[in-house]
């Protein structure tokens, strides 16, 4: 790296600011020059373009952002990274409509900022053209793991700054990890980064929804099984296990293993051996176990459904990945990253966004967290025509309690409308909760277990109730 032909600039009127970040970007072995004022900075890109910019928004004179501005008139094609003390929404919106490629909060994390030049660089190396100014024009502060695209995660919070710290200390250790947050806030990709920066990165990582698979096939998808063990197996089966041995096994919903694989779990977790369903043959396995669940186990050891013994296995290092309405600030980069991404597929550019309209996103609640705001992104990218994402139309999210609210008025007036009409209750009442069950199905993408969660169901409860809902046969 010390061999760029060009050195990466640091701009910023703060003389402790602009030197800690020089020196953070020597000792990584870059060449480096810095700056105190835009217009010193302007002097000397006409003589020799950097290969990347560290840009101070806030300065006397000529601030960062129209230090950029003047930089794209005199077409001087270089990544942007912006750092500011002022990271308010407005702020973080005209710097990504001004292209920006990364844009950083003070206090940052110094393996962030170093990971974002890296791949300024990297695509500045690629020649990779620069789209047209945009929230999909500069691509979004992501930080990636080592080992390739399906670790990303993207954000630049303080509650996403600790998270990053928490994977980066436990990742180069074989230790076991207990990943701990609601629904849809991004824990798979948290285990997937845990394990790109580990030492067996260049080993598999096989990830199984213990709430997806039927409880009684469960010790045979994680252990395996023989042949004529049970009913159906025609063949031997390897496991999960076996499938991850030198790498990473990632057990997501971990609150739903039943109470007999709970056993076994456990005891592959004390001895690294096991058994496949139906053999007494031992097997050995060097595997690290990457746990997940949105659900309180303490709770569940109080209610007799979890082991605490597996617990206290399992909770050797944990980590609680934080909702989205606790890092508001991370949004913008997330509508950023998920408008280039279906913009891509839908075959249409998005040149801008309405100022209006992420403040409104950033002002929601998102109780469906990072997996809602994906949806409600890809939802609007199908339906619209424009270029400029507005608060205009019906994929805009609302609140939970004015829609039940909305739904509750609507219902009562229907009532009483149709009461008259002597309506059969039974069939208003299975009208009713078909209805609440389509909705829970759709907003947990299918996950059984979650929707009788949201429901108040027990699973199976839940399950009967499809079954009696479903589609008859023409």
């Amino acid at each position: 790296m010390g061999d760029l032909p060009a050195p990466i600039y640091v701009v910023d009127d703060d003389v402790s600011a602009r030197e800690s970040v020089e020196a953070l970007i020597r000792s990584a072995g870059f060449k480096v020059e810095s700056f105190g004022s835009a217009q010193e900075l302007l002097n000397r890109c006409r003589r020799e373009a950097p290969c990347c910019l560290v840009l101070d928004v806030m300065m006397p004179g000529m601030s960062g952002l129209d230090l950029q501005q003047e930089l794209a008139k005199a077409d001087v094609q270089v990544p942007i990274i912006f750092l500011t003390g002022h990271g308010d929404i407005r702020t973080s919106v005209r710097a990504m409509k001004s292209g920006a490629f990364e844009f950083f909060t003070k206090p940052f994390d110094d393996e962030a900022l170093m990971g974002a030049i890296r791949q300024g660089i990297a695509r500045q190396d690629k020649s990779a053209p620069r789209s047209a100014p945009g929230v999909a024009g500069g691509r979004p502060n992501q930080q990636m793991a080592r080992g390739g695209g399906s670790s990303e995660m993207v954000g630049n919070s303080l509650a996403f700054q600790a998270l990053q710290n928490r994977v980066a200390v436990v990742a180069p250790t074989d230790s076991t990890v207990l990943i701990l947050g609601e629904t849809g806030t991004g824990k798979e990709l948290a285990a997937r980064a845990i394990h790109a920066r580990s030492r067996r990165s260049n080993r598999p990582m096989v990830s199984v929804n213990c709430a997806a698979i039927q409880p009684s096939l469960l010790g045979s998808e994680l252990f395996g099984h023989e042949r004529g063990s049970f009913t159906g197996a025609v063949s031997q089966r390897v496991g999960r296990f076996e499938l991850a041995d030198g790498g990473t096994l990632f057990l997501d919903e971990i609150g739903d293993l039943p109470s007999e694989t709970q056993i076994a779990l456990l005891r592959v977790l004390q001895e690294r051996e096991f058994e496949r369903v139906g053999g007494n043959h031992t097997i050995r396995v060097d595997v690290r176990v990457i746990a997940a669940t949105h659900r309180d186990l303490k709770a569940a050891i109080a209610a007799g459904t979890f082991r605490s013994d597996l617990f206290y296995r399992l909770n050797v290092f944990p980590i609680h990945v934080p909702p989205l309405r606790e890092r508001r600030a991370d949004i913008p980069l997330l509508v950023g990253y998920f408008l280039r991404t279906y913009a891509g597929k839908v075959g249409r550019s998005i040149r801008n966004m309405d100022e209006k309209t992420l403040e409104m996103l950033c002002s929601y609640s998102w109780p469906g967290n990072i997996r809602e705001l994906q949806n409600v992104i890809e939802r609007w990218a199908i339906i619209s025509e424009s270029d400029e994402m507005s608060t205009d139309g019906s994929w805009v999210p609302r609140e939970e309690s004015t829609a039940v609210a909305a739904r509750s008025d609507q219902t009562q007036a229907k009532g009483e409308q149709t009461l008259d009409a002597a309506i059969n209750l039974r069939e208003h009442l299975e009208a009713v909760e078909r209805n609440l069950i389509g909705r829970a199905m759709t907003a947990v993408g299918g996950n059984q277990s979650e929707a009788a969660r949201r429901l108040g169901l027990s699973r199976g409860s839940l399950l009967e109730r499809l079954r009696k809902y479903r589609p008859k046969p023409a």
